[in-house]
């Protein structure tokens, strides 16, 4: 695997090159997160998502699972320290890269090797990455994120995916969430692993028939959590986790 570039250490801190010292998280079972609409949400969908969540490696293992990176789709890399909200995120379609906390909008942008100093420009391309980190992560770890901050979960029965497998489908929408909070979608859970084996991504809540279906497939186990590569003609690549940033430079 190809490694990323030193100048990840100017944002993404020099104390990452070492492995964290901080004491793991232990959660027990799988706590929605703050704001998850569970009054308006079935108990069947949100079982599902519990039992995913346990397929997936569970939630103590997402949890501990500091740094996360891909390449998405052949158009950017992202180095993420969950952690801190760090996140580095290099073009492959145009020469820029950003580095950047997506908590506090804080960071630095280089467009052909050089330092971008202006503030529009700053504030543009800042904005510009975390909608892509907002983004990108979610095609990579959405099955963690079912039970996430405005989030209503709706069990909408059995169906067979693109591919004919059988699987209770669960539906989310989204309050006041993201960027495009009137989405929906349609998952598919495999009925006997628990995995999420397909999506169905619907632009607006109140759509019958989704925009695009793509399979969630090639699931394996990077760092004590499951990720899936292959969505259908596309593919997540070079996908790494680890509790240190010291993989990237050796």
């Amino acid at each position: 695997m190809k490694k990323y570039t030193v100048s990840i250490v100017s944002f993404i801190f020099v104390i990452g090159l070492l492995a964290s010292c901080a004491s793991k998280t232990i959660i027990k079972g799988n706590p929605a997160m703050e704001g998850f609409n569970a009054v308006d949400s079935d108990q069947k969908a949100i079982a599902l998502a519990d039992m995913t969540m346990e397929a997936m490696g569970g939630r103590t293992a997402y949890e501990n699972a500091r740094y996360l990176s891909w390449n998405f789709f052949g158009s950017r890399k992202h180095v993420w320290d969950k952690m801190t909200g760090d996140v580095y995120i290099k073009s492959l379609k145009e020469d820029y890269e950003l580095h950047m906390n997506i908590k506090n909008m804080k960071g630095s942008l280089k467009m052909g090797g050089q330092d971008i100093q202006q503030q529009d420009s700053l504030t543009k391309y800042l904005q510009k990455g975390k909608e892509m980190w907002i983004n990108d992560s979610y095609w990579l770890v959405m099955p963690y994120k079912l039970k996430d901050s405005g989030v209503t979960l709706k069990y909408v029965g059995e169906g067979d995916t693109a591919d004919g497998v059988l699987a209770d489908k669960v539906e989310l929408t989204f309050n006041n969430v993201g960027v495009t909070p009137l989405n929906k979608y349609h998952v598919y859970i495999q009925k006997d692993t628990k995995l999420v084996v397909q999506w169905d991504f619907f632009t607006n809540t109140t759509d019958e028939e989704p925009r695009f279906s793509t399979p969630w497939t090639d699931y394996k186990e990077y760092g004590g959590i499951m990720l899936s590569s292959g969505r259908g003609n596309y593919t997540l690549s070079e996908i790494m986790v680890s509790d240190s940033l010291k993989e990237y430079f050796e």
